[in-house]
């Protein structure tokens, strides 16, 4: 009976780890069924223990390095919040220096500065070069 609370104890940690999306939890859930697995073969409590905690570190470092590497090739990271916003056209609404100035940029309005002394007059397209805090740094746009 002492397998069923390995294996309780995995599936705990398999549902966990669909809240969490580490692939951390699921190699210790993999330790959890090797130490059932060690418990159905008559191992005392302590190499229960051993052979959870070896394949759980097995797993960490071998499987867990690889799963996130093909995941990572299969899914393109996604920008998103200000991160996404660099390299979006703007427009400026009030003259643009380098120490202030307004934007719309994605339908709101931001405060902008740019980067060198360059004055930007209102109705100058601009691009986004770089997001400081709840700042845009704005460049004149080339034309493409």
């Amino acid at each position: 009976m002492g397998w069923l609370w390995w294996v309780g104890g995995a599936l705990v940690l398999g549902i966990l780890e669909m809240l969490s999306l580490d692939l951390v939890l699921v190699m210790f859930a993999g330790g959890a069924l090797a130490g059932g697995a060690a418990h159905a073969m008559g191992a005392p409590v302590w190499g229960q223990i051993l052979a959870a905690a070896v394949t759980s570190v097995v797993l960490l470092a071998t499987l867990r390095p690889w799963l996130l590497r093909h995941l990572r090739e299969r899914t393109p990271l996604a920008e998103t919040n200000a991160a996404a916003l660099v390299g979006r056209p703007a427009v400026v609404l009030a003259t643009v220096t380098s120490e202030a100035g307004r934007v719309k940029l994605a339908g709101e309005v931001w405060s902008a500065r740019t980067p060198a002394g360059d004055a930007l007059p209102p109705g100058t397209e601009v691009r986004v070069a770089q997001i400081d805090g709840a700042t845009a740094v704005v460049l004149p746009a080339v034309p493409d």
